[in-house]
């Protein structure tokens, strides 16, 4: 998990020791000896490896980078893809969590990267937002990405009993057809308490957290058939 956002949910959530360099240095010096100090295991699993975001990335998120700048995370995951090539790193999935803003940190990413997932809720703003979002993708892919495509759209905390939510997923699907992925992902309370013990869903005992789990279990499936 590369950790972009410079909120750096996804770290906290992951639990990484301290390291000695974080996503903000591999960003301004993308080398192999940096990258190496930036990467830490989690805390949820010795198979899980945690790309360390920092508050200091929200300084090198620029409106309008030029294609140098944006291509420095791609130079730096280059030494991970080298690894793997050589079997060294058996990674079979490499998540880079964005902010949610299309400025230096996002477009660094789909520079980087081989697919786009986007994410929303079954809100009345969820289809201009999830449009821009796709804008950006093929954007990025025409001018600096030929092997970006474009993953899906996840729809998150969904009410299951809510006419406002099968409302919006329904309009997301008239816009978006077959890319809005299934399953949606329900609202459910496990997703904040597990957030909040920093451990993986599938560590706790309640039906709703069973539910979410088996939920992502099914997209994970999914998106790593589509990528081998």
């Amino acid at each position: 998990m590369a950790d972009l956002d410079p909120q750096c949910n996804a770290t906290a959530a992951l639990d990484p020791p301290r390291t000695r360099a974080t996503l903000a240095d591999v960003l301004n010096w993308p080398r192999r000896s940096v990258l190496d100090s930036a990467i830490a295991r989690s805390a949820w699993d010795p198979d899980v490896d945690v790309l360390v975001g920092s508050e200091d990335t929200e300084s090198l998120n620029d409106p309008d980078p030029n294609s140098r700048r944006l291509s420095r995370l791609a130079r730096g995951l280059s030494e991970l893809r080298k690894l793997v090539d050589h079997g060294e790193l058996p990674y079979r999935l490499v998540l880079l969590d964005c902010p949610p803003s299309l400025g230096r940190l996002t477009r660094s990413a789909l520079v980087a990267a081989d697919g786009a997932l986007l994410v929303t809720e079954p809100s009345m703003f969820a289809v201009a937002g999830v449009q821009r979002a796709a804008e950006a993708v093929e954007s990025e892919r025409a001018e600096h990405n030929g092997r970006l495509r474009p993953l899906g759209v996840v729809v998150n905390r969904v009410k299951p009993r809510s006419k406002e939510h099968e409302f919006r997923v329904a309009e997301l699907r008239d816009t978006f057809g077959e890319l809005v992925l299934e399953p949606t992902l329900p609202d459910r309370v496990a997703a904040p308490q597990a957030q909040g013990a920093c451990a993986p869903l599938h560590r706790l005992g309640s039906a709703g957290a069973r539910e979410l789990a088996t939920a992502f279990d099914r997209l994970l499936d999914r998106l790593l058939a589509a990528g081998s």
